[in-house]
């Protein structure tokens, strides 16, 4: 049976896990660790992907995440690529280092964001990489500790000396004292889950320890990967008696959710994979609509003019042709004469300029 598309969106969460090739280490020491670690950190504030749990055993990650404006694909090629090259040079080895592509679950949020944080930090205590959990409250491989404050929080990037090129983490100061604007990535993520426990750090990380204790009982918890309905149920059909029989059978093995929430994210897959492979308004149409709607000349939309009117059109056709028709923003680049990271900017201001100014640009 082929495979399946992935399924992906801004802001989904999603359960990533990725295993060495033959089930061979990803991981020989701490070294390695730490390399996965600084690189994961660099690509996680980069793409401004949240990470809620985390955990590293030898042969095997697993990860929660929140995508941004990146690509969960894009994320974990960097990760992945990046990671297999220093490996593979460290340890003078050659080929393959993952076991064919990662395994990703779309979760949904309110039943599982939580279950799943908890699932994730307990898997050193399955693997018996630790004995029990008070090992692995300093165990710095996982994210459990890192949430306690055992550990320094591997996932805030280093700031680096460019004439020294020394390194070393910003200064931050305790959860919940400081405005969250002044927090990274990283720490506000962590600050977003203690929420769930607590208002004061102490009375958080207390409940949020108490909480993951309650799950060491609670064994593997196959139901959390994935399958939708019923698999949520962890296979009990018991507690979908009264619903139609459609829901009570929808399912998807890239989904843990609902009847309803593995529907609704099916919907919108079907819609994201019509505007990738259906056929497309040409990208040079899109810029002669605009240029047109905005009287001015079409070659300047693709030119490097900086004049507002022109980033402007820049910013609307991008957003039409990403987001609206489904082009990929390398093929947008080559046409605007713009970077990709510019396309993601120009896409993020054309949408403020649709729904904000209600641009005649966008006019039917």
């Amino acid at each position: 049976m082929p495979r399946q598309p992935r399924l992906d969106a801004p802001g989904l969460l999603q359960h990533v896990m990725a295993r060495g090739i033959e089930r061979r280490k990803l991981f020989r020491d701490d070294k390695d660790h730490e390399s996965f670690l600084e690189r994961f950190a660099n690509i996680l504030e980069e793409t401004q992907t949240q990470c809620y749990a985390w955990a590293l055993i030898p042969n095997h990650v697993h990860l929660l995440l929140r995508t941004g404006p990146t690509p969960l694909s894009k994320v974990m090629r960097r990760l992945m690529t990046g990671y297999a090259v220093t490996f593979n040079k460290r340890h003078k080895r050659a080929g393959h280092l993952f076991q064919n592509r990662y395994k990703s679950v779309i979760c949904e949020e309110d039943p599982y964001l939580l279950e799943l944080i908890r699932y994730i930090h307990l898997n050193p205590l399955r693997a018996k990489l630790v004995q029990d959990l008070n090992e692995l409250d300093k165990y710095p491989w996982a994210g459990h500790s890192a949430i306690l404050g055992r550990c320094k929080n591997p996932l805030v990037p280093e700031i680096r000396d460019p004439k020294s090129g020394t390194s070393s983490p910003p200064d931050r100061n305790s959860a919940f004292r400081i405005p969250q604007s002044e927090f990274n990535l990283a720490d506000r993520t962590i600050q977003d889950l203690l929420l769930h426990f607590g208002e004061t750090v102490r009375v958080a990380r207390k409940r949020y320890r108490e909480f993951v204790k309650k799950g060491i009982a609670q064994g593997s918890r196959p139901e959390f990967q994935g399958g939708g309905l019923v698999r949520s149920a962890g296979g009990n059909k018991a507690g979908l008696l009264g619903r139609a029989k459609d829901e009570r059978e929808k399912g998807d093995a890239r989904i843990l959710g609902s009847g309803d929430f593995v529907s609704e994210t099916l919907q919108q897959a079907e819609v994201k994979f019509e505007k990738k492979y259906l056929p497309k308004r040409p990208i040079e149409e899109l810029v002669e609509v605009v240029a047109g709607k905005l009287g001015i000349k079409p070659e300047l939309v693709c030119s490097a003019n900086k004049q507002r009117r022109y980033s402007e059109a820049r910013s609307l056709v991008a957003f039409l042709a990403v987001e609206e028709v489904g082009y990929p923003a390398a093929e947008v680049a080559r046409t605007l004469g713009i970077s990709r990271m510019g396309v993601q900017k120009a896409v993020l201001r054309g949408s403020e300029l649709k729904t904000k100014t209600n641009h005649p640009a966008l006019e039917k």
